[in-house]
């Protein structure tokens, strides 16, 4: 294959399924339920717990925002689409360093997730062809470090507070981002 075919393939992925705005949206639902959670007088042990609960329905709001938004989860004639479940998946072996965390340094479990969600957002500028990701995946992994050594335990929220705004904003960008490629 060709670069510019395989340019090509990476444009019709981005166009056509708006550069992943639907699990963008997604996720930075999900981190402002981790904020509320981070808030709670429990112990990190137990917060970690029922944040990992409440990444459970991303998902299914990713997928309603899909069909909202209008965005394609399958295109079937492209042969680069599989390589997004891929990339997302990866993000599944930097767990056993969360749990690792969780178990052993519960205050610092909410920035190690955010840091890996910061992280595995990074190889999807190359797959939807938009510096957007590269940009964002290291504004979160680099600020929640930041906020994670910086403040203390009982305001380790804000660390979730920023990613989902960081989320957030990524969104926006997607979206301006995909409006240009649209009309070009």
């Amino acid at each position: 294959m060709r670069s510019k075919e395989l340019d090509d393939l990476r444009m019709d992925l981005s166009v056509k399924s708006k550069n992943g705005i639907d699990f963008t949206w997604s996720a930075g639902i999900i981190w402002l339920v981790i904020v509320f959670i981070w808030r709670l007088d429990f112990k990190p042990y137990d917060k970690s717990i029922l944040v990992f609960i409440a990444g459970g329905p991303m998902l299914p709001i990713a997928f309603l925002f899909s069909k909202w938004l209008k965005t394609n989860w399958k295109i079937k004639e492209n042969p680069l689409q599989p390589l997004g479940l891929w990339l997302n998946f990866a993000q599944l072996y930097y767990f056993p360093l969360l749990i690792f965390v969780m178990i052993r340094m519960p205050e610092y479990f909410i920035m190690t997730y955010a840091i890996i969600t910061g992280g595995h957002l990074f190889p999807n500028a190359w797959f939807y062809k938009t510096k957007w990701y590269a940009i964002f995946a290291g504004i979160i992994v680099l600020g929640t470090l930041f906020l994670g050594l910086s403040l203390p335990n009982e305001k380790m929220y804000f660390v979730a507070l920023f990613t989902g705004i960081t989320l957030f904003l990524l969104t926006i960008c997607l979206y301006f981002d995909n409006l240009i490629k649209r009309s070009n």
